[in-house]
Order: C-alpha cells, then structure tokens, then sequence
C-alpha cells in the first residue's frame, strides 16, 4: 500500500459482505494480503491474560482502535489556577475517556464494527473503562486486564467557556505492553477495514501495529494527540493520513500555524516527513484536509447551539472520519460527516458520554 492510492474506496474501503457471517471470520478488505489460519477470529494473547471471549463473527473488515483507556477525572473551574494558588471548582466527577476508547466508542456507536485494543488495570477506573466500552458495542476481546499497573487517569480542567487542559496519568496505556508482538497477534489489525491510532501509549507498539497494517494493506490514521515528542520515523512511515490539531502541529514541525497560510507551509512539513495526507483539525475553525500536489480541502465547522464540553471532540471527529472513510464516503463527505458528529459532541458533558450516534448525525446533516 503506498500514498494516496491505498486509501481509494474501490481496493479497501468499500468491503463487499461475506455470504455466510456466521460461519465466517473477519475477511481482510484485501484478501490478497490476508489468509486466515482458522475458522474463527484468532487469538490475541499479548493483550489478554485471561482466555478470549467468545468472538463475534462479523462480514465487514472493523474499524480496529489502538490506544489508550482513561478515566477522565473532571472539575468544572471559571479560570485556571495561578502558580501557588488554589482554587475551588464547582463540580467534580469521574467519566470514561482516553483517546483509543474515545475513538473506539464513537465508532461503536456509529453503528460500525469496532474492535478495541488497549490495557486497563485490575480496579474501579478499568471496570469503569470497560462498561463504557461494552455499552457502546465496541468489541474487547484484544483488551487486557493487567495487574502491574493502575488504569490510565486524566484530570480535566473544564473552564467556564467550554475549554479543557488536561493532565494524563499513564499508567496501563504506558506500561506492560509486550515488547514484540507476534504475528498471531497481530492478525485482527491484518484484517481491519482502517486502523486508528493515538500517541498516549507507547511508540513501540504503535509501530509493529501500523507496520502490520501496512503489510496488509489497510490504511492507518495516526491522531498527533497524546505523548509531547516528536514522531518517531519509523512510525510516519506507515502511516496514511497524520491528523494533528494546530497546536500539535506547530509542536511536531516546530513552525507557526496561526494562519491558514501558516499551517499549510507546516503541511508541507509533513509532506517531506513523508506522511502523503494531513487531516487539520482548526477547532472554531473547521478542519482541512491536506493531500500532496492536490488543493486543500476546507470543512467549516457545523454550529453548535451551545458548547459545554469540547473535551471528545476532536477524537469523536477523527473516529467519525474514519468510519465515513471506510464505508467509501468521498473525502469532502467524510469531512462533512465528521464535523456533524463533532458539532454533536460538544454539546455534552464528558468525552465517551458526547458521542453521538449515527441517527443523531444523520438527522443533522438533513436539517442543514
């Protein structure tokens, strides 16, 4: 799979259904690329310490998320503190996040089969995590309960005016990753219709994940979102479409993004990193997709009556994306597509709670 073409809707995204789904496995979007090695979905052992569940065979190549699981630790401030100073907030509560299960709820309730990969720990916040998760529809039969290290946690400082800083605690989404996956384990990411991945677990792993992807030729949307610190090479190199705020990309190419001028010339950037297509996600001011030698395309925001939370939504908009993407939407659909569900988000509180579902989406676009 090389650059633009791999992501054409006719060769991976725009699977045809199986004849038989219940006595089939997932079937790769390229079946060139993949061969199973059973009758059912195989086993994933580096990410369960306990046997599977029992799979549930489905006829169209997943959405497959890697990444991270949190529990989200919010309180409601005016203002942020000063050095030294302590403030009260007015309200405080725990909710289920983290970007990898943000994105894989959100694909989950766009009603389209979504599995998750990711680790949470033996306590509340992973039992937390993993009902969320299941109320969404999202498949954990590749999520592991580790007993070394505590469930990722966040704390969210939710401002008046609906804007967030966020302080991430690892913990699971950072630590007892197996070193080398095999490639048994790595046959669900083989098989995944577009493979989503963060930067708030280790590059390591999100490395042998996109290399396998790529081997399989399923595309790979990397979100800048997570760890401050450059890409690693070895990671852009598989990678399909980056998609980066406009903080996260003045941070990774070190140059200004205040302008649209600006953030093209730091596009470009990434053009020379070797990365063909750049989803910019511009907050107030819509999202741009950037693809090599072609003219950008701009997709202006979807208003909101109110914003209460804009803690999910640039993960609910880069999750959405990708559905649209591959159901085989045009991109200038996919865009529309996912500034709905973001415009959706934001008008509630916390982050896997604002998701919307797909009617709720599809509702919007009508009435526009």
């Amino acid at each position: 799979m090389r650059g633009i073409a791999a992501l054409s809707p006719s060769k991976h995204l725009n699977p045809t259904p199986q004849t038989n789904p219940k006595t089939q496995p997932i079937q790769s979007p390229n079946s060139n690329h993949f061969s199973p090695k059973k009758p059912n979905k195989p086993s994933f052992p580096c990410f369960s310490t306990t046997p599977s569940k029992t799979p549930i065979p489905i006829s169209t190549p997943p959405l497959v998320v890697v990444g991270s699981a949190n529990a989200d630790i919010y309180v409601e401030i005016e203002r942020l503190p000063k050095e030294g100073e302590t403030i009260s907030a007015a309200h405080g509560q725990t909710l289920a996040g983290g970007k990898g299960a943000n994105q894989a709820v959100c694909g989950g309730k766009l009603s389209y089969p979504t599995y998750f990969l990711g680790q949470v720990g033996q306590d509340a916040h992973g039992k937390l995590v993993t009902e969320a998760l299941e109320g969404s529809g999202v498949h954990l039969d590749y999520m592991n309960t580790v007993s070394a290290a505590p469930t990722g946690h966040a704390v969210v400082m939710l401002q008046s005016d609906g804007q967030n800083t966020i302080i991430i605690v690892g913990g699971a989404n950072m630590s007892c990753w197996p070193n080398c996956m095999s490639d048994d384990d790595l046959e669900v990411v083989r098989s995944a219709g577009i493979v989503l991945l963060q930067r708030e677990i280790p590059d390591f792993v999100n490395v042998q994940v996109a290399k396998a992807a790529r081997t399989a030729g399923v595309p790979v949307i990397l979100d800048a979102g997570g760890v401050d610190a450059p890409i690693p090479s070895a990671l852009l190199n598989f990678v399909d479409i980056l998609s980066p705020n406009e903080s996260e990309l003045a941070r990774l190419t070190g140059m200004p993004t205040e302008s649209f001028e600006q953030i093209s010339c730091a596009v470009i950037k990434c053009h020379e990193m070797g990365v063909k297509q750049v989803l910019v996600k511009l907050g107030a001011k819509g999202s741009a997709l950037f693809i090599e030698g072609e003219e950008p395309i701009k997709q202006p925001i979807i208003s909101a009556p109110r914003v209460l939370d804009t803690t999910g939504a640039g993960d609910t908009f880069t999750a959405a994306f990708a559905v649209a993407l591959v159901e085989g939407k045009s991109k200038t659909e996919c865009l529309r597509f996912a500034a709905a569900a973001a415009s959706l988000c934001v008008q509630v509180m916390g982050a896997i709670p604002s998701m919307p579902d797909r009617k709720s989406v599809l509702n919007l676009l009508q009435s526009l």
